[in-house]
């Protein structure tokens, strides 16, 4: 699918209240609709996995999912698959501090831990969440106890949740859900592709709640797109359902925070067409972001704890 400048121009002129509402309104009613498909099976079915790139909003969609259910009766937990990351070696510890180890990989994970958790919560046995801390790159010795009830949903959301050398168990138990940005906004000969709209969400939240410049954000890019395309978009075919994570009014409200900011990196090529496409763009005031918005995630005030 793809959005012009000009129809969005048309839309933050027109209503910008309207606009923001509807939006997110559309949003949740595609997510409605996957959600009724899964309350169908839920007695099959009682896991999902949910897969999407950096930046493609797949932590919240989760939580949006997770609500729509529990507002349907179907009381729903939400899973990270960061927690099932093995700890790093001392060895190892030096490397990633070197920059000498791929993180993202699927290797990384305990594959039969997590894969045995799955079994376990399908059948509603007792088990105990393990607990990552990221910092010091270890699996804390003390877990969450958790039990699914029947008729209870789980997801499990992970760059590796369609990955079926990841998860081992049968497909006819679970549902799978890929999430991303599809759609292409145009302006004149510029077609900005998806995955720039991704780096704008990076940059905005790493630049508001990590301090990093642009320019970092942008220099761990093309790192971040080769593990895309090796550990992600290999496997999003396998999904039952593809989420357009897209947000229409979403570049309006980044382009002031961030328009400044790349007009000064002149010497970058690459972002030559996402800064033409702010330009061209209208602003929208953030404040009008209404916290059940999926970009809160990005530009913060979201009706979820992250």
């Amino acid at each position: 699918m793809n959005i012009e400048v000009t129809r969005i121009n048309e839309a933050v002129t027109a209503d910008p209240v309207s606009f923001v509402q509807n939006t997110n309104k559309e949003y949740l009613h595609n997510l409605n609709i996957i959600a009724e498909k899964i309350i169908e099976s839920h007695q099959q079915r009682p896991v999902i996995l949910l897969s999407g790139p950096s930046g493609s909003g797949k932590t919240t969609t989760a939580m949006m999912l997770e609500k729509i259910l529990d507002e349907h009766g179907f009381e729903t937990h939400t899973l990270s698959m960061d927690n099932y990351f093995k700890p790093l070696t001392e060895e190892e510890k030096e490397l990633s501090a070197l920059g000498k180890m791929d993180l993202e990989s699927p290797a990384r994970i305990d594959i039969p831990l997590l894969n045995s958790q799955i079994e376990a919560i399908k059948e509603c046995r007792d088990i105990e969440i393990p607990k990552y801390n990221f910092s010091a790159s270890i699996r804390e010795s003390k877990g969450t106890p958790f039990r699914r009830n029947p008729g209870e949903l789980v997801i499990f959301e992970g760059i590796h949740a369609l990955n079926p050398d990841v998860i081992t168990v049968p497909d006819s138990s679970i549902w799978k859900l890929y999430v991303s940005v599809r759609t292409r906004v145009t302006c004149g000969d510029i077609i900005l592709h998806p995955s720039k709209v991704r780096l704008l969400r990076r940059m905005i939240r790493d630049n508001s709640f990590r301090k990093r410049s642009l320019r970092e954000t942008m220099n761990m890019f093309k790192s971040v797109e080769n593990g895309e395309n090796k550990y992600i978009m290999p496997y999003k075919h396998r999904s039952d359902y593809d989420i357009d994570t897209f947000i229409a009014y979403e570049l309006s409200v980044y382009r002031d925070r961030l328009i400044g900011m790349l007009q000064e990196m002149t010497d970058v090529p690459e972002l030559r067409d996402v800064t033409t496409v702010l330009e061209e763009l209208f602003p929208l005031d953030s404040g009008l972001v209404t916290p059940d918005s999926l970009i809160c995630e990005f530009i913060g005030n979201s009706q979820f704890k992250y």
